[in-house]
């Protein structure tokens, strides 16, 4: 099927009570596993490019290869532009293709957030593009207090009144969480973010996937997480399947030999990962 959009991908995933998995990706391989594992599985799957990554795939290539990809499938297949904090850039992905952004403007103050998400939504509504914004602090997992102080949790309050006035599609909310390799067990805030899934309609976003303990994960779908993000854990195993790969009797036969390897081995892994969404 054709590309679909992210907002209604999440929307389907609010009324099954369950989450849409998203993925980063930055080449064809990992671009290719995350769609054809989830034609695999017979689940959505959301592809997203962070703009660090751009000196490895353009976003105008990644937008095209996402797009080719998902009319060989038949499952609904999102592009989203994952973490960015410049209008300029986030106005030439939409240019490029991408029918989803994120405007993060997380570590600014309240209101100069909600202006500058605002403003990203305002142009990117011309275009049809749909617009996460975040709200709270989703910091380093390798820094305890980044994902363990409650200070820098997202409120019932705030989350609401940022939705209200951004008009945000999807909202990034921080209830224990971090992006990297965590150096203590997160424990994620569910009573938290089960208030603020009564506080608003907006769907919400869980990022800082890689580690968070399955069971934890199961209660942040079932009360509220629509989007659930992944990159590390991915990209790690990308680079552990190539290092095995040429250190193996099998690269002196046939160095191409790596790339159904790679697949084969990538494309395992997000059957799996997309098991913890309920999809049916």
């Amino acid at each position: 099927m054709a590309l679909e959009k992210v907002s209604n991908i999440l929307q389907e995933a609010e009324k099954r009570n369950t989450s849409a998995i998203a993925f980063d990706a930055f080449d064809y391989q990992t671009i290719y596993s995350c769609i054809m594992g989830a034609e695999a599985v017979k689940k959505p799957v959301i592809l997203m490019l962070y703009p660090t990554m751009d000196s490895l795939i353009t976003p105008r290539i990644f937008a095209e290869t996402v797009k080719d990809l998902a009319k060989k499938v038949s499952v609904p297949v999102g592009l989203h532009l994952d973490h960015c904090s410049n209008y300029e850039y986030i106005l030439s992905a939409i240019r490029e293709g991408f029918t989803s952004v994120m405007a993060d403007g997380s570590t600014l103050p309240f209101e100069q957030n909600v202006a500058f998400t605002k403003e990203v939504v305002r142009a990117a509504t011309v275009f049809g593009v749909d617009v996460e914004g975040e709200l709270g602090h989703v910091g380093s997992a390798g820094n305890e207090s980044d994902f363990c102080n409650e200070n820098s949790y997202t409120t019932p309050e705030d989350a609401a009144a940022f939705a209200d006035a951004t008009g945000v599609a999807s909202l990034a909310v921080a209830i224990g969480s971090a992006h990297g390799h965590y150096v203590k067990e997160p424990k994620l805030d569910i009573e938290r973010l089960r208030e603020i899934n009564e506080a608003t309609k907006t769907p919400l976003v869980l990022h800082g996937g890689s580690g968070i303990p399955q069971e934890q994960l199961v209660a942040a779908f079932k009360n509220g997480i629509n989007k659930f993000n992944v990159g590390t854990e991915y990209f790690i195993l990308n680079a552990k399947l190539q290092k095995d790969f040429f250190g193996s009797e099998e690269a002196d036969k046939s160095p191409f030999g790596v790339v159904p390897f790679v697949r084969k081995n990538l494309q395992s892994y997000i059957e799996k990962k997309l098991e913890l969404s309920v999809w049916s």
